[in-house]
């Protein structure tokens, strides 16, 4: 009659201990799932799996779990990255009804996944002039042929320019610290005026210091007659007062 030893310890260890104990007792000492049972190292239903990976597979080793497969291809997330490239303003709802073009059923939470593994993150977007490709153009050659410019020779450049001001408010935005129910509190409100009256400033600066400043009637804006007239009055004595006659 089979003998059968229990190891009080056999109770006590962990899950990887447990199989290599298991599949020593059935190939080193002949066990069968039935004697392992008696042992009751561990639930039937466990000892009878264990014994049957191992012999289908050879190994101890458990198969780790796939998870739940991908709802796309590598072809079809590459597809998506070009969607989003050609039109980076778009909704990951829009990039989801776009992919389904494409055979893939997905929501636009898995649209953001696939992104953010391609580092495709959203954020707001940076505010810059527009630029035509003239503008681009014309900048590139200008940076080319002053590139090598010391500061002696930008010491003798004068620089002017004209912006508008608004009265009344900001056009920026502005961040108040407010609790809740205080949305519409006066002191966390931006007061705005459907028609801020605005007035326009000009002035010109070089490495000798500020020139004249002139300031346009208010809601005056700076058309060629005015732009012509400042820089008659108001340039030119700028530039003999600060370079003489060079």
């Amino acid at each position: 009659m089979l003998e059968i030893i229990v190891l009080p310890l056999l109770t006590m260890v962990t899950c990887k201990e447990t199989r290599a104990a298991i599949i020593a007792l059935h190939k080193k000492n002949g066990f069968t799932g039935k004697d392992i049972v008696a042992t009751k190292i561990a639930p039937k239903s466990t000892i009878y799996r264990f014994i049957k990976n191992f012999k289908e597979r050879g190994s101890i080793l458990v198969k780790k779990a796939s998870g739940r497969p991908r709802k796309s291809s590598k072809r079809q997330d590459r597809l998506l990255k070009r969607i989003q490239l050609r039109d980076r303003s778009a909704t990951s709802a829009e990039l989801a009804q776009e992919w389904q073009q494409a055979s893939v059923s997905a929501s636009a939470r898995t649209v953001r996944r696939r992104l953010l593994e391609d580092g495709l993150v959203s954020r707001r977007a940076a505010k810059k002039p527009l630029l035509s490709k003239k503008n681009i153009r014309d900048r590139l050659i200008f940076c080319r042929k002053y590139s090598e410019w010391t500061a002696e020779d930008w010491g003798k450049v004068i620089f002017s320019d004209e912006a508008p001001f608004r009265l009344f408010g900001a056009s920026g935005k502005r961040l108040v610290r407010r609790r809740k129910g205080e949305r519409y509190h006066q002191s966390c409100v931006m007061p705005t005026v459907k028609h801020p009256d605005t007035i326009h400033v000009w002035g010109c600066f070089s490495s000798k210091g500020v020139g004249s400043l002139t300031i346009l009637p208010k809601n005056t804006a700076m058309n060629k007659e005015w732009y012509q007239n400042t820089l008659q009055q108001q340039l030119l004595p700028t530039i003999q007062q600060q370079f003489g006659e060079e």
